[in-house]
């Protein structure tokens, strides 16, 4: 009998073996021809931006100032209304009605007060064109003084994903600050109130905000990052551009399927005393974010992969049940 137990025992250790030797072969050679595939895809798209960036460089024969206002200035900018351009159409019209059901505060902005909208409209121009734009001057002369800006090589893309992740983090503890210091009371009445006039906030009321505020919470922590890393304009023009629709994202009111979650900013907006950063960790760790955690909201709080709205599969609490 004990013997029979053994050559079943040794039997079963032999096909747990061949299964898993098996299994490790294929997926070693799954791992080797992804690698090999992304590597040659890699390649191609490196050698497709680098000729591009030269074409362009040479077009402007190599201004500096010119590339630097064009990649620092008018792609962010033009990322930044575009985007906030079809997020108003839906705001004003409450058409396409298919993305109107995914508005995360119900009622709200149903539709968008247009002189409110205006206004905003007019202070996130002058925002831009008066603080933003004028700041990147500065930010020129130091890229220059830093060095490799301008350079013909572009960075690669896993240097770029080092220096993104980089950004991020000085943002997050730059945001995360400035922001908790104009909510102090002797602040937030003459300075950070305007941006807190939307309690249900849209994509333009990102830059809403008082010129203070707009330098030292909103443009600076964004800056911070390529000055730091002396980063190529190629790399400060994807940041900016990224973190202007992001945080458009962030203050559009509508939690859309495929894009990042805008709960966390939107409850910041609807409690003000909640969810200071960006990406939540300063608040985590300073406990700014414990009404949150508790809240629906908090349960939303993800990147919603189907087609039916997150307000709907997770509604809130009826007062009545509370």
């Amino acid at each position: 009998v004990a013997c029979s137990q053994e050559e079943k025992l040794w039997g079963a250790m032999k096909i747990s073996a061949s299964v898993l030797g098996t299994a490790l072969l294929i997926v070693t050679a799954l791992v080797n021809s992804v690698s090999w595939y992304v590597q040659s895809m890699w390649d191609i798209l490196g050698h497709f931006w680098q000729t591009t960036w030269l074409k362009f460089y040479c077009l402007f024969e190599g201004k500096e100032s010119t590339i630097f206002l064009l990649g620092a200035a008018l792609v962010p900018g033009l990322a930044f209304w575009c985007f906030n351009g079809i997020l108003m159409v839906a705001d004003v019209t409450g058409k396409p009605s298919f993305i109107t059901r995914y508005r995360i505060q119900l009622g709200k902005n149903d539709p968008v007060d247009t002189k409110k909208l205006r206004q905003a409209i007019y202070t996130a121009l002058c925002n831009q064109f008066f603080i933003s734009f004028p700041m990147l001057l500065p930010m020129f002369y130091i890229m220059k003084w830093w060095g490799n800006t301008f350079s013909k090589d572009l960075p690669t893309f896993r240097w770029f994903l080092v220096e993104l992740i980089i950004f991020t983090l000085i943002e997050e503890i730059l945001f995360y600050y400035t922001h908790r210091v104009v909510h102090h009371p002797l602040l937030y009445k003459h300075i950070h109130k305007k941006h807190h006039e939307w309690t249900a906030p849209i994509g333009v009321v990102s830059i809403y905000a008082h010129p203070v505020e707009h330098i030292f919470s909103n443009t600076l922590p964004v800056m911070t990052g390529p000055m730091v890393m002396g980063s190529h304009i190629v790399s400060i023009a994807a940041w900016f551009s990224l973190a202007l629709v992001t945080t458009s994202i962030s203050h559009c009111g509508y939690h859309l399927p495929l894009l990042p979650s805008p709960e966390f900013h939107d409850f910041h907006h609807l409690k003000f005393n909640q969810c200071y950063g960006v990406l939540g960790v300063l608040d985590y760790l300073h406990g700014t974010d414990t009404v949150f955690r508790q809240s629906k909201a908090y349960e939303r709080h993800r990147v919603l992969l189907s087609l039916t709205p997150l307000s709907e599969s997770i509604p809130e609490v009826p007062k009545k049940a509370e």
